[in-house]
């Protein structure tokens, strides 16, 4: 039972894709709405990603500089473990799943609660590919946003990292920039991209997912928003593991 429920959910949520990324009825108003997804999700998360970076930086510098203590290895390491582990792993990682309980729960709110209020129903009446209209420009827009916030955060976590280990005394300024400037590798750049767009793309077409096809009242609709979080959550740490197993 568990298996058939499962298939019926995931062959509904490949159908609600299909029909999200179908052409266009008007270009012009599925451009004024993906603006203002952009503006949502980059703008309105601009703040906690980067609180959250300069915290995941200036731990990552504090952990290591206490590991490396008393050993040979040398205290630029510092630098270039922080460059490394936020460009890879952190950033991208951290950064999309706070972006699941903020912009992820947000969305399956949004069209839930449309759904709910039959505004949806409405837009169909009318011959609104609703599914597209209100899932496409979501997508459209995080791919877009979160790798531009993802970059900014691991930017942010060196900067951290630096704040945590120079002024605290840890290690000089020349040992951490030597550390941040050694054995740079241009093809994790390219990996935390993959991870961030892969990452867009599952939080939001999962929330909005779990928003679209809610039934019931206000009780039904905060569990699709938990469910939106948790779901996006496990696929995300699923997504990583599967691209750190064939990239790295």
């Amino acid at each position: 039972m568990i298996v058939i429920n499962f298939l019926k959910e995931l062959g509904r949520y490949f159908i609600m894709l299909g029909t999200a990324f179908s052409r266009p009825e008007k270009f012009s108003m599925y451009y004024r709405e993906t603006m203002r997804q952009m503006n949502d999700i980059g703008v309105g998360s601009l703040i906690i990603v980067c609180v959250i970076a300069v915290f995941i930086g200036a731990v990552t510098a504090v952990q290591f500089a206490y590991q490396l203590e008393g050993n040979l290895i040398p205290m630029y390491y510092i630098g270039y473990i922080v460059r490394d582990s936020t460009i890879i792993e952190l950033a991208p990682t951290i950064t999309c799943l706070v972006l699941a309980g903020k912009v992820g729960s947000n969305i399956a709110a949004e069209i839930g609660g449309m759904r709910q209020k039959e505004h949806i129903d409405a837009m169909e009446i009318m011959g609104v590919n609703t599914a597209a209209y209100l899932i496409m420009p979501k997508v459209i827009a995080a791919l877009v946003v979160i790798p531009m916030l993802v970059a900014l955060a691991a930017f942010v976590s060196v900067i951290g990292g630096y704040l945590a280990a120079v002024p605290g005394g840890l290690m000089s300024h020349s040992d951490y920039v030597l550390g941040v400037r050694s054995f740079f590798v241009e093809r994790n750049i390219t990996i935390m991209f993959i991870k961030a767009a892969v990452f867009a793309f599952i939080l939001t077409s999962v929330s909005s997912y779990q928003g679209y096809y809610v039934q019931g009242g206000s009780i039904e609709l905060g569990k699709a928003s938990t469910n939106a979080v948790v779901f996006s959550d496990i696929l995300i740490l699923l997504a990583d593991y599967l691209i750190a197993v064939l990239l790295t």
